[in-house]
């Protein structure tokens, strides 16, 4: 049943309030090293169940493992092991970015020479130097993210948990926040664990868990689900609508030209192979990460905001 390999382990995981079952015997596993989607609704049970890994919120039945830890029993060990980034931020308004960072580090024992070391690590990896000294209360909603991942990181966590760590930031400060995703994963090996609602995000993961209504309805890797779930579309421009017709598919009509479904790139090959004299004009556009969450939920993601 799941190795070391596996940093998180679920299996059969139960939380109810009251007549509402948050989360319903849910199980999966992220492998170390893994940049791990976690999707849903609001209100699918993400939430819920991150609560769980890091040990805010007790379990109704199941297990719950990090690093091959129980997470209600270890509670203290597997705290230091992760790094956890909320879409609200926990920042002190009124301290400095370097006040609260100070006083966090300090709860992980990180203090003096060592906290000013890390300081400049994270200052170098994030870029906040410039407002360093300036209280929290005054940042925008960029700014205040990015010292949210530096308070996360202060004691060097083997998982960073980011929920929802892009909503609502300007396109730079998403460039750079997965910018320092990828370098973490890289250089210190670091199991990203990421919540989203942005799915071209979703679409350079590992590996995808998508939640409904508190079970697992899918999982597996961005190609596996797109394959599984989508099909191709191919735009045909600059032709007859007799010459589609040749093609023997259903079609739509659409500005310049039509617009066919195929199952696979493979598919749209044999097409074009068979009938070269109709594809003069072409794209085949691959079905997206999007279209996969709305044919297994039967809805948008970003559609319950």
């Amino acid at each position: 049943m799941g190795d070391i390999l596996d940093i998180i382990a679920i299996r059969h995981l139960n939380k109810s309030f009251g007549d509402v079952k948050a989360v319903n015997d849910l199980s999966f596993q992220v492998k170390k090293g893994e940049l791990f989607a976690f999707l849903g609704v609001n209100g699918a049970g993400k939430s819920t169940t991150i609560a769980m890994i890091c040990g805010q919120l007790r379990k109704d039945s199941g297990s719950v493992k990090v690093n091959g830890i129980e997470t209600d029993q270890q509670n203290a060990q597997i705290k230091r092991m992760l790094g956890v980034v909320f879409q609200d931020s926990v920042l002190d308004k009124p301290l400095t970015v370097k006040e609260n960072l100070k006083s966090r580090a300090a709860l992980y024992g990180v203090t003096g020479k060592a906290f000013e070391k890390r300081l400049g690590e994270l200052v170098e990896l994030l870029g906040f130097g410039d407002y360093l000294n300036r209280p929290t209360g005054k940042l925008s909603g960029g700014q205040r993210r990015r010292i949210d991942i530096a308070r996360a990181l202060l004691h060097r966590p083997k998982i960073l948990i980011l929920d929802e760590p892009t909503t609502g930031l300007d396109p730079q400060t998403r460039l750079v926040i997965w910018e320092v995703i990828e370098k973490l994963r890289k250089t210190e090996g670091m199991t990203v664990f990421l919540t989203t609602h942005y799915m071209e995000e979703a679409a350079n993961v590992d590996n995808i868990v998508i939640l409904d209504k508190g079970r697992l309805v899918v999982e597996g890797s961005p190609l596996e689900l797109k394959n599984q779930y989508v099909q191709d579309t191919i735009f045909l421009y600059g032709v007859s609508e007799e010459e589609v017709k040749k093609l023997n598919r259903k079609y739509k009509e659409i500005q310049g030209g039509f617009q066919l479904k195929v199952k696979n790139t493979e598919e749209a090959t044999k097409l074009i192979i068979t009938h070269p004299d109709i594809f003069r004009d072409y794209e085949v556009v691959k079905g997206g990460m999007d279209d996969v969450f709305l044919a297994v939920t039967g809805r948008d993601l970003g559609g319950d905001h």
